[in-house]
């Protein structure tokens, strides 16, 4: 797959690193334009990373590019695709095609409405028989019940909720297992805990015999569990039930903002949302952060929504492509793209034609 001719990527933004843990999960928007590219946004498509899995969120024309440029490893568990219009989808062939080339083995998973399938085997290359992995479809049908888990591994979960788009159309909700409460390690010292394995224990929630013999109870050393690292992708959509409930209580809320009020009608013509309203569903629905995305080209700078969005939720940040955000770190640090996956790898792991 070619680039579009004129589609020059934008310079590669530079922020503060930090350190971070192999447990943290990232956030990278590869893409935060709406219907076509410009020359400093590109279609849309979200990365998460997570102890050594790549879920992608939406596939827009570009997005294997936009891996590139961000520095993450290509090795994709699975693809949650929102709807097929073609900036959400048109990248994922080409992806494909380059993994089918690269020879890897493991089977990766695509969520999607139920036409994907169709779509993807009917393109040269895709077939059942010409990759070298398999392709696992799960199919979204119109109808679906709301809060459908369609991918599930060890310590995470995505569900999925009916959006109003003019086309059927999904969004999608990581969520971690509840993280078990903080360790007391003072408290456990003073009662004669000193072995890494027993305050691992405690921590697991499994009681210790001290020294003098006493049985400690984890309940007294731990506190109450913390609540579950989530992640909102909300779009494309009007302001829906389906979005809040995606946005309950998100850790990060990703959420489309093509227009401002000003454009209220049109959006509500083409199936989108505005600033403000993003806002107010972040609001409504007690998200910890939010994150505006899917600009229409009218907007060279996503300023005026962000504003706009500020009047309602003061927090409000226009997503970056290739930052890193750290989900459930609250005060917008971030870091590249590239240099995080390094140190996990050594580690061991203006006018729009279209709005749609």
């Amino acid at each position: 797959m070619s680039r579009v001719r004129g589609y020059i990527a934008p310079r590669r933004l530079s922020f503060p690193l930090h350190p971070l843990p192999l447990l943290l999960t990232e956030i990278i928007p590869l893409g935060t334009a709406s219907a076509t590219p410009t020359r400093t946004r590109h279609l849309s498509a979200c990365a998460l990373r997570r102890q050594g899995r790549l879920l992608l969120f939406d596939c827009g024309e570009g997005t294997q590019y936009r891996l590139l440029e961000a520095g993450i490893s290509r090795r994709l568990d699975a693809v949650f695709i929102t709807h097929l219009h073609g900036d959400h989808v048109y990248g994922l062939p080409g992806m494909l095609s380059t993994l089918g080339l690269m020879g890897r083995p493991e089977p990766i998973t695509l969520v999607g409405p139920a036409d994907l399938e169709r779509v993807v085997r009917a393109l040269p290359g895709l077939g059942v028989d010409d990759l070298p992995f398999a392709l696992d479809f799960v199919a979204l049908e119109e109808g679906f019940a709301p809060g459908t888990v369609v991918y599930a591994q060890a310590g995470f979960s995505v569900t999925a909720q009916p959006l109003e788009h003019r086309i059927f159309c999904a969004g999608y909700r990581y969520e971690e297992a509840p993280r078990p409460g903080r360790l007391d390690a003072a408290r456990a010292r003073a009662a004669g805990v000193t072995a890494p394995a027993d305050f691992e224990a405690l921590k697991a929630g499994r009681p210790v015999t001290a020294p003098d013999g006493r049985v400690l109870d984890p309940a007294e050393y731990v506190g109450p569990a913390r609540p579950a690292p989530s992640f909102a992708y909300v779009l494309d959509t009007r302001p829906c039930d389906g979005g809040r409930a995606l946005a309950q209580g998100a850790s990060l809320l990703l959420h489309e903002a093509t227009f401002t009020q000003r454009h209220a009608a049109r959006a509500v013509e083409t199936g989108h949302s505005t600033a403000r309203q993003a806002a107010e569903v972040a609001r409504d629905a007690g998200a910890r952060r939010l994150l505006l995305t899917h600009f229409s080209a009218r907007y060279p700078d996503p300023a005026p929504l962000v504003e706009e969005a500020r009047r309602v939720f003061p927090s409000a940040e226009a997503a970056e492509e290739l930052r890193v955000y750290v989900l459930g770190e609250e005060g917008g640090k971030g870091k590249e793209g590239e240099e995080g996956e390094e140190r996990k790898e050594g580690m061991g792991s203006a006018h729009e034609t279209g709005d749609t």
